[in-house]
């Protein structure tokens, strides 16, 4: 009876190892995920995970490129028309603002010195008896450097404002108030002639030369542009701004340009930068973005243990077959990588599917929402409500890396276990009970 256990093992010794990921070894892992009739259940149960999986990498990618598109798009449109680093007075008035101006343009990584005189004014017009606008005043030559402003006017040109005879308005703040091009609109500043009985309200009528449409609608209805010597006038700041606005190259630079900023002033100046005036609105952003990716990545790890359940059905429905391929001489090691491979081919090409799904509809993210607002009747997107008019998306080549390497990692975690456990089965029990 020894000698011929003894012999067996020999036996069982002299069958070569099929090496790791072999023809072997991959084509029973591919017969296991073609289940026959009778094995339907567990088929099914791979069919969920396959469409849990890919689901949860699409919806990760397009929620991530629509919050990209987001932030991109709000950077862009709120850093258009405001300056990247704001330069106010500390000791004396900006009455040498061009000068200054100069001096700033000067310096490497500035693109534009914007001087400036902004304040609160109440505007009426044909339709309405009023509305809260933002009157900013700025130089001819510069507006036509400002191309957020100047490179989108709607109706009207720039004439009228280059001769300081007329004002800019926001196309959502003249649709409000019924005016056009050629129009005159009324403001009403509080801020207006000190007389004997106290300070009276400032009314002026202002021809609009043009109407522009910057794409945000907080900004197209509220904002006033106004030819700088006469906005100095109008809020009695006359030879003075009261702040020097800049743009650089490279947004991202502030901190490097300050120092150069501060030598070029040659005088104490208080410096705000994009970063600053905006920074609660962006870190809201980004608290969002990582919850969302959290939440949704709980899509993935629910498929991921769909997997799970699937493989522990399937090796406690193939114990008879692991205890012949363990008899034929499978190594233990062997039957771990034919399971882990069935399981990790549901992730893969799961993966991959969500993948191509996600960029299908980020390509498409537009079309696919005036779709569903035709079919439903509703608009989904409503300017009204939102800062843009219309649904960004944008890829990122790293998170989408990242969002494929999560949805892998789990899926490759999922295997793990059922696949050591095929590979613990006892051969002698297996067959022992079949």
């Amino acid at each position: 009876m020894a000698k011929a256990a003894k012999v067996t093992t020999q036996q069982q010794d002299a069958v070569p190892s099929a090496r790791a990921f072999s023809v072997f070894e991959r084509m029973v892992a591919w017969r296991y995920l073609h289940s026959r009739r009778k094995e339907a259940f567990i088929s099914v149960i791979a069919g969920f995970s396959f469409v849990g999986i890919m689901l949860g990498v699409a919806t990760l990618i397009i929620v991530m490129a629509v919050m990209n598109g987001f932030r991109t798009e709000l950077i862009s449109r709120i850093l258009g028309i405001n300056g990247h680093m704001i330069i106010q007075p500390v000791d004396q008035p900006l009455n040498d603002y061009a000068q200054l101006a100069q001096k700033f343009s000067a310096v490497p990584g500035v693109t534009m010195a914007l001087p400036l005189v902004e304040g609160q004014a109440l505007a009426s017009g044909k339709q309405s008896a009023g509305s809260g606008a933002l009157v900013r005043g700025i130089r001819a030559e510069d507006l036509e450097k400002l191309k957020a402003v100047s490179g989108n006017i709607r109706s009207g040109n720039l004439t009228g404002f280059a001769t300081g005879d007329g004002v800019l308005v926001g196309s959502r703040l003249a649709a409000s108030l019924g005016l056009g091009a050629g129009d005159r609109i009324t403001l009403v500043s509080p801020e207006g002639d000190v007389t004997p009985m106290g300070v009276s309200p400032r009314v002026k009528s202002y021809t609009i030369s043009g109407i522009f449409e910057i794409g945000m609608s907080e900004y197209d209805a509220s904002i006033i542009y106004m030819p700088l010597a006469e906005a100095q006038a109008y809020f009695n700041a006359d030879g003075i701004v009261q702040s020097i606005e800049l743009f650089l190259a490279n947004p991202d630079l502030v901190d490097q340009l300050r120092p150069k900023i501060e030598a070029a002033a040659g005088r104490q100046i208080f410096i705000t930068d994009w970063r600053q005036r905006n920074q609660t609105f962006f870190s809201a952003l980004q608290v969002e973005r990582n919850v969302m990716f959290m939440i949704l990545t709980l899509i993935v790890l629910v498929a991921a243990l769909n997997i799970i359940s699937g493989l522990i059905m399937l090796v406690k429905d193939k114990g008879s077959d692991i205890a012949i391929l363990r008899t034929m001489g499978a190594s233990s090691g062997s039957i771990m990588r034919i399971f882990f491979m069935t399981g990790a081919a549901i992730g893969i090409v799961g993966t991959i599917a969500g993948v191509a799904l996600g960029v299908v509809v980020c390509l498409n993210i537009e079309s696919i929402r005036q779709f569903f607002s035709w079919v439903s009747g509703t608009v989904l997107f409503d300017p009204e409500l939102y800062f843009l008019s219309q649904l960004p998306a944008e890829m990122s080549f790293g998170e989408t890396v990242s969002v494929v390497v999560m949805a892998l990692t789990l899926s490759f975690l999922a295997t793990i276990f059922p696949a050591w456990r095929a590979s613990r089965l006892d051969p002698v029990q297996a067959l022992r009970y079949e």
